[in-house]
């Protein structure tokens, strides 16, 4: 892939992730999507899940998982902080 790509995606999966959970923004949802394709190739490695579409569907889809896992671990870890 090369880095346009690796931003399309970022982009894509850190928005649909952003609409959901709520995010930072979008050059935060650029960074969340691509740290969510990495989080979310370890979780569907390591459960032995397979992407659910082909091609750049399917690396959107894992990277949108992983971008929900990291906002969700986020903002747990973001209210943990308030409360101490």
């Amino acid at each position: 892939m090369d880095i346009l790509t690796w931003l399309v995606v970022g982009l894509v999966a850190g928005v649909l992730a952003d609409m959901l959970v709520g995010g930072y923004g979008i050059l935060m949802d650029i960074v969340v999507g691509i740290a969510g394709a990495f989080i979310g190739g370890w979780v569907f490695i390591h459960a032995g899940w397979h992407a659910p579409f082909a091609g750049l569907a399917g690396t959107i889809t894992i990277a949108f998982v992983g971008a929900v896992i990291l906002l969700l671990v986020v903002r747990v870890f973001h209210r943990a902080s308030r409360r101490v």
